[in-house]
């Protein structure tokens, strides 16, 4: 082997005599000073990215809900957005003199250390039983942002202490909020460091090498870093909303979808070191073989996270920008930077199988010729046994719980958790947190008169006064976010004209009935969108309907199987309001990702003049290794999200994941190439494929017929894997979709 293949991948003759040479030396040499130009600017833009996340209630909130308007305008009120808390004092068997002493000591030092509302000394109300007293505590003094809030959350709970048997929790609004900021700021680094690891260990396995797999991780990671700056500078020019919800979603998209790409691209680079001398020859050919699917891909997936935007859901609105800036820089690593290292450092990267030219690999028949066959012999009973076994999972769905309630939202148990759980059962038929409702100051007298009236209203306090507005606070007859509650909280928004009314329990009421909104709005846009894409790029009309259906198939299905494991496997009390929107979105988007590949690999052999039901089973069998990689990956990603300490982030992470496996070890390998086979060249109507036999065709131009082992394909060259290591696990290792 010559230096130079080893090197920038050049040789002579590469590019042309003289300067084409030194071009093509070069090009590698560019594109590489340009990433690390790139990282030098976008390092420490990322850096600040953390700086502008917020994790607050109105982050989270639906923009035009009642409960926003709350938690907005109380800002504006002197003090700015009151911090409520309330103070737990709890002992098994009864609480004792020397308890009560404790809690009245305590409390009246929180009384000196800080400006505190009401009365200014907390007030404990007693539980029947004796064992509990709880101490609403609030606090509104001047200049406290999200920082300060947590720290007096914090001093709260350094003065209240208990101990020998005496157990103190301090809960309430304000100490969810802090409690929720935590586990939100301590997300970044173990998500981050879990799904590198993922990645790294999944990536030496299919690749069995010492070396390659390195690559495409820098690359990941360079991208993950670049969609961080760009989130960044985005938030900072249009004030995109950044949680820690969607800048964790932001990274798992970038690794996930990045090394898809990644392995796509590696698969058809081996395939063409075989054929030619040079790297930066084979690379140039497999960039232009794998570019058209890979943008189209990129592009589906961007569209679809962008279709967000119609959300009315702050949360939901800001993940649509990130998830698509992190798809995108994926993108970009992945066809500039990645294929640079890659020529660069040469052939020999892929030791100990390393490509050489005129080599063929291992030949051996792998899984997908067999599923083929399978396919080819019995498409209607494979057809029909992957939609009833789809339909029967997606059954599931009518055993997911209800919406979760806020102190079911982590799935470890801080200590709001505790507070709040111990509040309901010592005052089962007691409220413990207000309901704040915020009045044009000209009208508050009378509204406070309304609000004593309305029928589950058991006191009214009255709060701050300020900028045209004032608040009181109502303390409901019934449990926090129970039915009646509810009912409490409808009664007092339709008798209070003119009037706002929020709190946490209100809040959770206008999750719930946004998300019904956005669902209604965005799944259609994001259909329509996707459809379109998929029109455009396969020029034609069925088979873009064929992958949306078994997209929407495989969401149904895997939300089903959440509903089946969600309670009885990990202990969920309810399921996010928003998991249904997002994991369509993601799904449908991700989802459509494989049948691009599929189906693009599939209209290339159709156009090289094999008929149809040689074209399926041939794509089938030519990107089944290297997709099925994929789905693997992204899967082993998203499923990061399952262990993290919320049960939003560890539910969606959970109905992604399956979906994905769905998507590829059911829905692409058996429905979508059964189905293609039963419709032929129909598939392709109404475009000039499904109109035009190709030059070419023989038996089985049907789709009908033939024993399955007609699997040649159109005499383009594939590549298989097995003992070389070019395979998943041993299947067999394709070159990917082929622009």
């Amino acid at each position: 082997m010559r230096a130079a293949e080893l090197g920038a991948g050049a040789g002579p003759g590469a590019g042309g005599p003289g300067g084409g040479r030194r071009g093509v030396r070069r090009l590698p040499w560019l594109v590489l000073a340009l990433w690390i130009g790139v990282l030098a600017v976008a390092v420490p833009l990322a850096g600040r990215l953390g700086d502008v996340q917020r994790d607050s209630v109105v982050d989270y909130l639906p923009a035009s809900a009642d409960s926003t308007q709350v938690a907005e305008i109380q800002q504006e009120l002197p003090g700015g957005e009151a911090t409520d808390l309330v103070i737990v004092y709890h002992r098994d068997g009864g609480l004792t003199a020397a308890d009560r002493d404790t809690a009245g000591r305590q409390t009246a030092r929180l009384a000196r250390t800080y400006r505190l509302g009401g009365d200014g000394v907390p007030t404990g109300v007693p539980s029947k039983d004796g064992s509990t007293l709880m101490y609403p505590v609030s606090s509104t003094q001047p200049g406290q942002d999200s920082d300060a809030k947590r720290k007096f959350v914090d001093g709260v709970r350094d003065i209240t202490t208990g101990g020998h048997g005496l157990t103190v929790k301090v809960g309430g609004p304000g100490g969810l909020d802090a409690d929720a900021a935590e586990v939100y700021g301590s997300l970044g680094g173990p998500l981050l460091y879990t799904t590198v690891l993922v990645v790294a260990v999944l990536l030496i396995l299919i690749y069995r090498s010492p070396a390659l797999w390195l690559v495409p991780l820098f690359a990941a990671g360079a991208a993950d870093v670049l969609s961080m700056a760009v989130t960044y500078l985005l938030n900072r020019a249009f004030g995109i909303t950044v949680s820690g919800q969607s800048s964790g979603v932001m990274t798992i998209l970038v690794f996930g979808v990045g090394t898809d790409y990644a392995l796509l691209l590696v698969a058809r680079y081996r395939e063409e070191l075989r054929r030619t001398a040079r790297p930066y020859d084979a690379m140039r050919t497999a960039l232009r073989r794998c570019a058209p699917a890979v943008l189209a891909s990129a592009g589906t997936v961007a569209a679809g996270m962008l279709c967000l935007l119609a959300a009315d859901l702050n949360s939901s609105r800001g993940m649509g920008p990130a998830a698509a800036v992190g798809v995108l820089s994926a993108l970009a690593a992945m066809v500039t930077l990645l294929p640079a290292l890659l020529v660069l450092l040469g052939r020999r990267l892929f030791w100990p199988l390393v490509p050489e030219p005129g080599t063929e690999p291992k030949q051996r028949r792998g899984g997908f010729t067999a599923i083929g066959g399978l396919v080819g012999r019995r498409p209607v009973a494979v057809l029909v046994s992957g939609v009833v076994l789809l339909g029967a999972l997606a059954l599931g769905v009518l055993h997911l719980p209800g919406s979760v309630k806020q102190q079911d939202s982590f799935a470890t148990r801080p200590d709001s958790i505790v507070a709040a759980r111990l509040l309901a059962k010592a005052y089962p038929d007691q409220a413990s947190q207000p309901i704040t409702v915020i009045s044009p100051a000209g009208a508050a007298a009378g509204a406070e008169r309304t609000a004593r009236g309305t029928g589950g209203v058991a006191e009214v306090r009255p709060g701050r006064t300020g900028g045209g507005w004032s608040e009181f606070f109502v303390t409901a007859d019934s449990p926090p976010q129970s039915a009646a509650e509810t009912a409490t909280i409808r009664q007092l928004r339709s008798a209070l004209h003119g009037s706002y009314v929020g709190g946490p329990s209100a809040q959770q009421i206008d999750l719930r009935s946004t998300n019904s909104r956005d669902r209604a709005i965005v799944v259609p846009i994001v259909l329509a969108a996707v459809v379109l894409i998929l029109i455009l790029l396969l020029r034609s009309l069925v088979a873009p309907l064929l992958l949306a259906a078994a997209v929407i198939a495989v969401w149904g299905s895997a939300l089903g199987v959440g509903g089946l494991v969600f309670g009885r496997v990990f202990g969920f009390h309810g399921t996010d309001p928003g998991l249904a929107l997002l994991s369509f979105v993601f799904l449908v988007a991700l989802g459509v990702d494989y049948g691009i590949f599929l189906m693009h690999r599939m209209r290339e052999e159709a156009l090289h003049g094999a008929p149809p039901r040689q074209a399926t089973l041939g794509a089938l069998r030519t990107t089944g290794g290297v997709i099925t990689s994929a789905g693997i990956v992204l899967a082993a990603t998203f499923s990061v999200l399952v262990n993290m300490p919320l049960v939003q982030l560890a539910e969606l992470g959970f109905v992604i994941a399956v979906g994905v496996l769905l998507d590829t070890f059911v829905v692409r390998t058996f429905l979508v190439t059964s189905a293609s086979l039963l419709l032929g060249r129909r598939l392709w109507a109404p475009g000039a494929l499904g109109r035009v036999r190709p030059q070419g065709g023989g038996p089985g131009d049907g789709g009908h017929g033939g024993d399955g082992n007609d699997l040649a394909g159109s005499g383009r060259s594939q590549v298989t894997g097995g003992a070389d290591g070019e395979g998943a696990a041993g299947a067999e290792q394709p070159a990917p979709a082929a622009g």
